[in-house]
């Protein structure tokens, strides 16, 4: 075997093994900082994601704030969270996002909650420091305050795919629609309600690697 024979198969060697280097690092996982803040998600998909969550929760709680549902109480009502049902084809944690709602109108100081999550939790403490703490630090037993109103509401979707015929890429389209409503306990009346809503298609390529 000659020298440039062995030469050139060293270097078609080396360029073989660059070539596998550089292919394997091109599928290596990485990962990155996300601005949560920023209202945008670097996911280029049509499905819900936190980013949605943020955005129309914040509309949701600027435009309660601005009504004259809150705007016309003499004091900051007293408010429980119901939840919020979804009524979407995928898993989304709606508890999430009645905990950003709360934390958004709290932060206003237009609103007050009860801590609903907590009640066993209250009744235990209370039961524990009637039997068990000082009379000068118990916490008097039947003086929590009852909400005046509950907020509750739903999230849908509705999804739109593209038809069979002869294409690249497959489009989907989704919509969402957040309602919120805040109902009068007392009288069981609506006192406010609203909807926010967004659509986002999503291309899809057929093939590709």
């Amino acid at each position: 075997m000659s020298r440039q024979f062995i030469r050139v198969a060293g270097v078609g060697m080396l360029g073989v093994s660059i070539v596998l280097l550089n292919g394997c690092a091109a599928f290596r996982g990485s990962t990155s900082d996300v601005d949560v803040t920023s209202g945008k998600s670097p996911v280029e998909r049509a499905d819900y994601n936190y980013s949605d969550m943020r955005n129309i929760t914040q509309k949701v709680v600027n435009e309660m704030v601005s009504s004259p549902f809150l705007n016309d109480q003499a004091t900051p009502p007293i408010m429980m969270i119901a939840g919020v049902q979804n009524r979407t084809s995928a898993y989304v944690d709606t508890k999430n996002l009645t905990d950003q709602m709360r934390t958004l109108l709290f932060r206003t100081g237009k609103a007050q909650f009860i801590n609903e999550a907590r009640r066993e939790d209250l009744l235990k403490e209370q039961g524990y420091q009637a039997a068990n703490a000082t009379p000068e630090t118990q916490v008097s037993v039947g003086r929590q305050l009852g909400a005046k109103f509950m907020v509750s509401g739903s999230l849908v979707e509705m999804e739109t795919k593209s038809g069979r015929q002869v294409r690249v890429s497959k489009q989907v389209l989704k919509y969402y629609k957040l309602t919120i409503e805040v109902t009068d306990l007392e009288s069981g009346l609506l006192a406010w309600t609203t909807e926010e809503e967004f659509a986002r298609q999503e291309s899809q390529p057929l093939i590709g690697w």
